[in-house]
């Protein structure tokens, strides 16, 4: 497949790269999905579906933005699922210029009832999963002297919540790794940022919500309102679709600059 190249560090767009976006099934990997898709990047999706879903999710996107793509349902907590998964990726699509980190699980529980598998597979899937898919991106971007990684962390990733200790510490190292791999390649061509969301409006949230309306006896919108402020002062979750535009905006030329960095999108949480 051709590839789109910057001519000394001009804005060329997005056209004609390839992505891969881990978890863009749903929520904020979906919408980012969908923001690049708009402006003619490939794609590489991947995510908890049938392979027969996800087939019929690739050729809807294929359909509608006029695009190649591919998809798998790689085990994440596999360093060797991922690397065969990103082979077969590459040999469909071409060198992967865009990489987005974005799946990612969650378990609440105290630190000394939380259980070890739960504790293994957080670390390996919002992880080391990012290190696997980096460490395999890396030298074609060199390469090709230009290439973008973004993970989403988490406001988790700057500030701790009780209960959250895997996910706490996965997050703060997806931090820790942005860092040095943006030092690593500051002279590639390379950025490396990651994003650090507060709350985001997806379906994963709403039994949070309902349960507080429950113990309360409230409304959906009053829970809604109450769970967001009590860590943040904004009282709005974001819209997935804004974390895929500000996706969007690393990968452009304006944000060349931009690198070894962790952008709160947090309505203020970590300003307090």
């Amino acid at each position: 497949m051709s590839q789109v190249t910057d001519t000394k560090g001009a804005n060329t767009g997005i056209a004609g790269r390839v992505a891969l976006i881990t978890g863009s099934t749903s929520g904020i990997g979906l919408a980012t999905a969908h923001v690049l898709a708009e402006q003619g990047c490939h794609l590489v999706l991947h995510g908890l579906m049938s392979e027969v879903e996800g087939q019929a999710l690739a050729a809807e996107f294929a359909s509608q933005y006029k695009i190649n793509t591919c998809f798998s349902n790689a085990d994440l907590r596999d360093a060797s699922s991922i690397y065969q998964f990103m082979d077969t990726a590459v040999a469909k699509l071409g060198n992967i210029d865009i990489l987005v980190n974005n799946a990612g699980i969650q378990h609440t529980q105290d630190v000394s009832n939380f259980p070890e598998e739960k504790w293994n597979d957080i670390i390996a899937i919002n992880l080391s999963s990012a290190f696997h898919t980096i460490k395999k991106v890396v030298p074609a971007m060199a390469e090709n002297s230009w290439g973008r990684i973004i993970n989403i962390a988490s406001v988790h990733g700057l500030v701790a919540s009780v209960n959250k200790s895997a996910y706490c510490a996965a997050k703060h190292g997806i931090v820790g790794l942005t860092k040095v791999v943006a030092l690593e390649c500051a002279e590639m061509g390379i950025t490396v940022n990651a994003i650090c969301p507060g709350w985001v409006d997806t379906p994963l949230i709403n039994k949070q919500i309902e349960n507080i309306a429950a113990d309360k006896n409230i409304d959906y919108a009053q829970a809604k309102y109450q769970l967001v402020t009590a860590k943040q002062p904004l009282p709005e979750m974001l819209d997935p679709r804004q974390i895929g535009e500000f996706v969007l905006f690393l990968c452009g030329h304006a944000a060349r600059g931009i690198t070894g960095s962790s952008l709160p999108m947090d309505g203020a949480w970590t300003a307090q």
